[in-house]
């Protein structure tokens, strides 16, 4: 089970392209095995520190170990499997 926190600042366009991008690559390769959490560093800023979040939008692998992270907009779908340790195609 994939346990990922993808880190945002309101509804701004990246963020929603980075939120969209996301669910398209994990309903792809990883369909039925993951979670995703959206924080929203607007409504709680005090979050960015336990994942030590420097850039939005930053995604976080907590599960499984070790913790991955990946900034950006998820556009580039084999950096985004790479950073994520998963091989596409399944």
């Amino acid at each position: 089970m994939y346990e990922l926190r993808l880190y945002v600042a309101g509804q701004t366009v990246k963020s929603l392209n980075a939120f969209a991008n996301l669910i398209k690559i994990c309903e792809t390769h990883l369909a039925g095995k993951y979670r995703i959490e959206v924080i929203d560093l607007l409504k709680n800023p005090q979050l960015a520190a336990g994942d030590q979040i420097l850039a939005i939008p930053t995604l976080v692998r907590k599960l499984p170990k070790p913790i991955k992270k990946i900034i950006g907009d998820m556009s580039n779908t084999l950096r985004v499997l790479v950073g994520l340790d998963i091989r596409p195609g399944g």
